[in-house]
């Protein structure tokens, strides 16, 4: 199929459970030498915060969406970069700090990556990092859209697993290898004609998860999710269905396939989506927090503008906050996986969102540190 166009538990869930780039050619006149390839340095951290880091569940991977933000000076970077060095540069030093262990690669959904792409940036981070990769548009969206964003035509590759699998899930395997984390299948909002035969939607979503590749053999840790736009997912009439949908995809493929929290004004606050997570439980916990309720369905402009240059909470969402962290707490205290990263549209500053929420889990879970 050839690819459209696009453009550029001590309570878990409030219940007890179960246990870079090429230089330029050199001029034949006699020059000085270049100048080395631009470095990122990273911030001093203080022993708070590395006591801090020590102190999370072995099993739970933290982090942001991407890494470029010039805001972060003192936060991330021990210096003042702009955000193109930091953009091919920068992920060094994030790795580096010891609260990050994880990155959202969302550029992934606007282009496929290639396996050469995975690669250099797994080889920018240490062991125990994991990435959290969007799979592209290509798959994800029901249709083709315009540069503003409008749906301007069906997208006849939506849910294709010849190429969700050629496109995206074999080049993360054999880029990142065992430094994958979550690969999370993000559908796009639907035109009203698809909601409503929303079953049958789900049995698509369905066939191509129970399709996938096991990951296993070349990343131990990694987790396929799903992650909707479209709160109709979660109504009573279609949520049961999702939900055996999701753990029948785990059975035919093998992988840890779940449901991923997408905490955004488009969706119910987190409490109103844990019951299909309790569905599938026991399992992995894949969330991603992206933009605060108070900016509305659209308003990723407006808490832009906002909250620039990111480099404080200006709306902390304690009650997000809390029950993410019981979430939290609950996975990994079972010996599940946990991978949650949140964007700077969240609460204000995305670093210290997961400082902030850091504290929390460990507040909710004494005792749970790696060793």
């Amino acid at each position: 199929m050839t690819p459209p166009p696009q453009p550029e538990q001590n309570a878990l869930f409030d219940e007890p459970l179960a246990p870079a780039d090429a230089p330029a050619a050199e001029p034949t006149a006699p020059r000085p030498a270049r100048r080395p390839r631009a470095g990122v340095e990273a911030t001093a951290v203080d022993d708070a915060t590395r006591t801090l880091a020590a102190a999370l569940p072995h099993g739970l991977h933290l982090g942001t969406s991407s890494w470029h933000f010039p805001g972060w000076a003192g936060l991330v970077w021990g210096g003042d970069y702009a955000e193109a060095t930091l953009s091919k540069h920068g992920l060094v030093a994030y790795a580096r700090h010891p609260l990050p262990r994880s990155v959202s690669l969302d550029r992934a959904f606007y282009r496929p990556l290639t396996a050469t792409q995975y690669a250099g940036y797994a080889a920018q981070v240490p062991a125990h990092f994991r990435f959290v990769v969007k799979a592209p548009a290509l798959v994800c969206d029901a249709q083709v859209r315009a540069e503003d964003g409008r749906g301007r035509a069906p997208n006849p590759a939506f849910l294709s697993t010849e190429l969700a699998i050629s496109q995206f899930v074999q080049p993360a395997l054999e880029g990142l290898g065992d430094k994958v984390g979550a690969l999370v299948f993000q559908i796009s909002p639907l035109p009203r004609h698809m909601l409503a035969r929303l079953p049958e939607l789900i049995d698509r979503i369905g066939a191509l998860l129970a399709a996938l590749p096991p990951l296993v053999t070349h990343a131990p840790d990694g987790v396929i999710a799903l992650e909707v736009r479209d709160a109709a997912f979660l109504h009573a009439q279609h949520a049961p269905h999702l939900a055996r949908t999701l753990r029948a995809a785990r059975a035919a493929s093998g992988n840890p396939v779940t449901y991923c929290l997408g905490l955004h004004a488009k969706m119910p606050p987190i409490e109103q989506q844990l019951p299909l997570l309790r569905a599938l439980w026991p399992g992995p916990l894949v969330c991603r927090w992206n933009l605060h309720r108070r900016h509305g369905a659209f308003g990723y402009e407006a808490a832009k503008a906002q909250y620039e240059p990111f480099d404080q909470l200006i709306d902390p969402d304690d009650e997000t906050r809390t029950h993410l962290a019981r979430v939290i707490a609950g996975t990994c205290g079972a010996g599940e996986l946990a991978y949650v990263t949140i964007n700077n549209k969240a609460e204000g500053s995305a670093p210290l969102s997961v400082a902030a929420l850091a504290e929390a889990v460990t507040n909710d879970a004494p005792g749970q540190g790696d060793s």
